[in-house]
């Protein structure tokens, strides 16, 4: 129990990718067998820096006595550990690289889970699928996005979505639907995008009433997407920092061609590890697509997965900010 409490510390105290490289030392001079599968087969391809590891364990040996002294506090020798054991070896977490050769670029079938947070307070869950289809020798994809409320955000507002998309070439959107619960509200909105006639119809029913709630129509070009399709849209477009590009979207009452903006490289760390991104910013708000006044910013993976590790929409008082924040994914 104690020995399980100083690890949870070090976790604390250093980062995941310190631990990590910690307990490479510790298994250089204990001789520990319980490290992580995960890290036991990262080091078959480290064997070239044993002599380093080996070299380093006395002296991290020494670190961690020292931790016990009053006049370096435990929290200090260990970051010194973990540094000397980042200077000698590579990360053994999987981390994000353009040129890694075992990632299946985009698209690709996948599923990716979040955690949304909502104001600091965990909100509820989203899984978001890809699934590819097949049909008169074209590439069309499935996309189903299921969001549901948990703990006091839902005893404050019960939200369960479940909302499918469906796209061909370029991620082209040719229809969703939306069933959506949200407090004592049941509705269900379709979507139908007639790229042949350069038309969207758009209906939403109240199924508690069983009645037709509203419905329109708008104008579109020959490729749009709608939200959900313009997130695949923009992760083919491989923008750099400083690049920018306008995607057509609709929601099937309007019609709009949004600018998206690649803004900056950022090493993000989250749940479900650290990832090397490009943060983007997709102007669909203020009027655009959506009159509330609000900021969306996207993070995809600066590699051939261009996979979006965290969503944030940043709204105006009494909302505030709203994240979606990759905790697992699966490549089926």
């Amino acid at each position: 129990m104690f020995r399980t409490k100083r690890r949870q510390t070090l976790r604390d105290d250093v980062g995941v990718d310190e631990f990590v490289d910690a307990q490479l030392i510790s298994q250089q001079v204990l001789g520990s067998s319980s490290l992580p599968r995960a890290v036991r087969t990262g080091e078959e391809n480290q064997s070239r820096h044993a002599s380093i590891l080996r070299a380093l364990g006395p002296i991290c040996g020494i670190f961690r006595h020292l931790s016990h002294s009053k006049f370096m506090p435990g929290s200090t020798t260990r970051l010194a550990c973990a540094w000397l054991a980042l200077l000698a070896t590579p990360p053994s977490l999987p981390q994000s690289s353009p040129a890694s050769p075992s990632l299946a670029p985009f698209p690709t079938q996948e599923t990716l889970s979040y955690n949304i947070e909502w104001r600091l307070i965990y909100a509820g869950s989203a899984q978001l699928r890809l699934l590819s289809q097949r049909s008169s020798n074209k590439s069309s994809w499935q996309s189903k996005l299921h969001i549901e409320s948990a703990g006091i955000v839902s005893k404050l507002y019960k939200l369960d979505d479940k909302y499918t998309t469906h796209v061909e070439d370029q991620f082209c959107t040719d229809s969703t639907e939306l069933e959506a619960i949200e407090r004592n509200r049941h509705r269900e909105t379709k979507v139908t995008y007639d790229r042949a006639h350069g038309k969207a119809t758009y209906v939403e029913r109240d199924l508690l009433k069983n009645s037709i709630f509203k419905t329109a129509e708008t104008e579109i070009p020959a490729c749009v997407s709608d939200v959900i399709g313009g997130i695949y849209k923009l992760r083919t477009l491989k923008l750099s920092p400083g690049q920018s590009a306008q995607v057509p979207l609709s929601d099937g009452k309007k019609t709009v061609s949004a600018r998206v903006e690649a803004q900056q490289r950022e090493q993000i760390k989250i749940k479900a590890g650290t990832f090397n991104t490009i943060r983007y910013e997709a102007f669909v708000f203020n009027g655009a697509l959506y009159a509330r006044k609000a900021e969306l910013l996207i993070w995809l993976t600066d590699d051939v997965r261009q996979m979006p590790v965290q969503i944030r929409a940043r709204m105006s008082f009494p909302i505030g900010s709203i994240t979606l924040e990759l905790s697992n994914e699966q490549h089926p």
